[in-house]
């Protein structure tokens, strides 16, 4: 009867041993199984070392790449193909933000119950949110200079334009690829903001200034402060107040407007703007934005004009854009496309929201000032034919550069196309004649 029992002890031990192995194998799978299944040396996935697996398209469908075990397949335009192929990727899987990287189980069709099984075993369609004839719109008015484009739905999230130059057709790369055309700039790269980052400094101001609306500054085109160190304008401005110095993007008065703040409320509003932060958004990272913060002087002033070290991510300066066009907080980006209604459902549910940027009334006053800068100094309704626009530009100086890098950032006012975006031209000049036009072609074919 005792070794009965002893063999039953045992047999209960080994039980629970084989238990305790299983729930452990599924964990690990659970956790690590897309890992296990996406080894190059997996014949089932890859073919020569690259994916042989799943297929990419835009939001109406149109087909962006597809990979076989013969090579990847492209969309037949030229410019939808030079337009995404930061999003694509190409044949050598250089590009850090390409489909076969950020969407790799995806486009293999991995799940926990069928690992990497399909009914065709050609892998899954993977549908982006982005609009691939209006990403061909911003590659063309781009023109071949240096820059990106970003546009997105900010009640939503949806990316609707992501597009950076240079780049290259992937159908048929160069031997020897423009320098730079593997830098996704949208997501993977900081500039000087210049006098778009005038923006976070009026937010501050108002927020903390009892008399943010009515100080003003006598703007004579400089502000000297010794030791040959000056802040300059491109012109003379007179006395104007916060929201005519916003219009014509007086150096002099956010200059002083910055001294007046301090270093600490200029990092508190950084901070609750994001633009130092990284943004998350399906298998995407985008680069953290820096600043330095001088006690004083020169430097603090230049800092709250949006040169000095001032560096910003275009992505976060779409969405500080999305923040003011929403009441203070925006929604954060998402560029992957439910699969189902039920996926979408899940999606709209734990759509993640930015903290509150800046205070309701605070963002309905840029949004007003935004709004005058366009009729006022941006050329209006004969500009921008028929956008509710709301928008700031930016020309940042760059040392070595022939000319400073052009930025327009902004959003349209308007319900039935609620889109915030970001234009940035690398030595495009001042920031209306060259980002502003960009702007002016992919609104004009997105509300179209």
């Amino acid at each position: 009867m005792k070794k009965i029992e002893k063999r039953a002890i045992m047999c209960l031990l080994l039980a629970l041993v084989l238990l305790g192995g299983l729930c452990y194998f599924v964990y690990e799978d659970w956790h690590e199984g897309n890992k296990w299944a996406i080894y190059e040396g997996n014949r089932d996935v890859f073919a020569e070392g690259k994916l042989a697996k799943g297929a990419l398209y835009d939001r109406e469908g149109q087909l962006l790449m597809k990979n076989t075990a013969d090579g990847m397949e492209f969309n037949e335009d030229y410019d939808i193909r030079c337009a995404l192929m930061h999003l694509t990727g190409d044949e050598d899987n250089n590009i850090a933000t390409g489909a076969n990287r950020i969407f790799l189980d995806r486009m293999i069709g991995f799940d926990f119950i069928n690992g990497i099984y399909t009914l065709n075993n050609d892998g899954e369609d993977v549908y982006l949110t982005l609009d691939a004839d209006v990403c061909a719109t911003a590659y063309e008015a781009l023109s071949g200079r240096k820059g990106t484009v970003g546009v997105y739905n900010y009640q939503t999230g949806q990316m609707i334009c992501m597009v950076s130059t240079p780049t290259f057709d992937p159908a048929d790369p160069p031997s020897d690829p423009p320098d730079g055309s593997y830098i996704n700039r949208f997501t993977s790269a900081v500039f000087a903001p210049g006098s778009t980052f005038k923006l976070v400094t009026a937010a501050a101001s108002i927020e903390n200034l009892s008399d943010a609306y009515s100080y003003t500054v006598d703007c004579s085109g400089s502000v000297d402060y010794g030791h040959d160190d000056e802040v300059t304008d491109v012109s003379v401005h007179g006395t104007v107040d916060l929201e005519e110095a916003l219009e014509v993007s007086c150096n002099c008065y956010f200059g002083k407007l910055a001294e007046k703040l301090g270093p600490d409320v200029l990092e508190e509003y950084v901070e609750k703007t994001g633009l130092d932060e990284s943004i998350h958004f399906d298998g995407i990272e985008t680069k953290e934005g820096t600043f330095d913060y001088p006690d004083s002087g020169v430097d603090l002033a230049w800092t709250g004009i949006g040169q000095y070290h001032d560096m910003v991510n275009p992505c976060a300066m779409m969405v500080y854009m999305g923040a003011i066009a929403s009441d203070g907080t925006a929604v954060m980006p998402t560029i992957m496309k439910p699969d189902n209604i039920v996926d979408e459902k899940i999606k709209e549910v734990t759509s993640t929201k930015t903290k509150d940027m800046i205070d309701p009334a605070t963002a309905s006053s840029l949004k007003s000032m935004m709004r005058n800068n366009v009729e006022s100094h941006y050329g209006g309704e004969n500009a921008f034919p028929g956008l509710a626009l709301c928008a700031k530009t930016g020309t940042a100086e760059v040392e070595g550069q022939s000319a400073p890098n052009s930025w327009f950032v902004g959003f349209l006012d308007d319900e039935s196309n609620p889109y915030a975006f970001v234009v940035l031209v690398e030595e495009g000049g001042y920031g209306v004649d060259a980002a502003g036009s960009v702007a002016n072609r992919v609104l004009q074919d997105l509300v179209d």
